[in-house]
């Protein structure tokens, strides 16, 4: 096993565990049901690039059209999406938040804010060194992945 990999066995859990454990968490601070990861992975998208269209937020969700427009069917049930005409081209639709979901992600990001900031109040300062010195590694371990051809089956550096 090279460094990387046992790196990589090592990070890769604790990172989705972290993860798990601040959803779980937040959730239970929020009091309201859970949305499912990728509803709100859309709304994300969404209020990153208010008026992206379906194929838009495909790509970068990186999923298929019709799964996002399942998720577009269910947030505009659930009163979190509006669809709007594109006034460049009216068979397409515009996808922006409603003012529901507009306090929905905020609420859920002070909330999450809230419960890392009490855990990292439970570590020692090295700890908060650490970790806020790994940020930017993380970030720019993100990159890499996003770079990784998905045909390369060693996940070699291109």
């Amino acid at each position: 096993m090279t460094v990387t990999v046992g790196l990589a066995e090592g990070l890769m859990p604790a990172v989705i565990a972290l993860r798990r454990a601040v959803r779980r968490r937040t959730r239970e601070r929020m009091g309201v049901p859970a949305l499912p990861a990728a509803q709100v992975e859309l709304l994300r998208a969404v209020q990153d690039e208010p008026g992206i269209g379906v194929a838009g937020a495909a790509r970068r969700l990186h999923l298929a059209e019709n799964s996002v427009s399942t998720l577009v069917r269910t947030a505009i049930a659930d009163g979190h999406l509006r669809r709007t005409p594109d006034p460049a081209d009216r068979r397409a639709a515009r996808l922006e938040l409603t003012d529901a979901a507009h306090e929905r992600l905020r609420r859920w990001r002070a909330m999450r804010a809230g419960v890392v900031d009490a855990a990292l109040a439970r570590l020692d300062p090295a700890d908060h060194d650490a970790l806020a010195a790994a940020v930017p590694a993380l970030t720019r371990l993100l990159d890499a992945v996003e770079e990784i051809d998905p045909h390369d089956q060693e996940g070699g550096r291109p």
